[in-house]
C-alpha cells in the first residue's frame, strides 16, 4: 500500500497530502508521514509547489484533528470503550487518556509532532473528556504546523532518500512514544509506592 500511495503523490499531490493527513488524524492506518516526506521531495524537484503542499498538509491535519475531537465529544464513551477492547489500539487509547489527564493542552500540542502515534487517540479522548475546544484547537493547530513543516522540510532536504528517512523517523517516533509511556507509568508507580508507604 505504501508504494502505491507514494506513486500517487506526483499525480494527486495536494489532494493526497490533504486526505492522508485527514484520515491519519482519525486513526486510519495511512502512512501520512511518508506521504509528507514524498511531497517535500517532489516540491524539491519542482513538480509540486511547497507552499500549496504545506497548506494542504496543515489543512488536512487540522480538520482531521477537529473531526476526531467532535467524534469523541459526540460518541466518546461508547467509542473509547470499543477502541479499548482492541489489543493494539486499546493500549494506545489508554496511554492517550492517561497522558491527556495529566497534561491537557500540552498533551495535545506534543502529540501532534513529538509523539504523533498518540495523536488520533488524544483527539478522541479530548472530545470525550470535554476538554475546552478553543484550547484544543489552538494546541492542535500549532503542533500540526510544526509537524507539517518538519516532514515537508525533511522531504525537501533529503529528497534522494525519502523511504529510508521515513523508516528511520517512524522508528524514532515509536521509540519516543514508548519512552513517554514509560515515564508516565514510572510516575504512576512512584506515586502508588509513596501512597502505600504513607498508608
Amino acid at each position: 500500500m505504501t508504494e502505491t500511495l507514494l506513486a500517487l503523490v506526483p499525480e494527486w499531490g495536494f489532494l493526497l497530502v490533504f486526505l492522508g493527513n485527514f484520515l491519519a488524524c482519525l486513526a486510519v492506518p495511512i502512512p501520512a508521514s511518508l506521504i509528507m516526506l514524498a511531497g517535500g521531495a517532489f516540491a524539491a524537484s519542482g513538480d509540486l509547489a511547497f507552499g500549496v503542499m504545506w497548506t494542504a498538509g496543515l489543512s488536512g491535519a487540522v480538520i482531521g484533528d477537529q473531526a476526531g475531537y467532535l467524534l469523541g465529544r459526540r460518541a466518546g464513551g461508547p467509542m473509547t470503550a470499543w477502541i479499548e477492547r482492541r489489543p493494539k489500539s486499546g493500549r494506545l487509547m489508554r496511554r492517550a487518556i492517561e497522558w491527556l489527564t495529566e497534561r491537557q493542552r500540552p498533551a495535545v500540542f506534543y502529540s501532534r509532532w513529538l509523539v504523533s502515534a498518540l495523536g488520533p487517540y488524544i483527539n478522541l479522548a479530548a472530545g470525550a473528556a470535554r476538554l475546552p475546544w478553543p484550547g484544543f484547537a489552538l494546541a492542535s493547530a500549532s503542533g500540526e504546523a510544526i509537524w507539517v513543516t518538519v516532514y515537508l522540510g525533511l522531504g525537501y532536504g533529503f529528497s534522494g532518500n525519502v523511504q529510508a528517512l521515513g523508516s528511520t523517523l517512524g522508528n524514532l517516533g515509536m521509540a519516543l512514544a514508548a519512552g513517554v509511556v514509560a515515564l508516565i507509568l514510572g510516575r504512576v508507580l512512584w506515586r502508588t509506592a509513596q501512597e502505600n508507604g504513607a498508608g
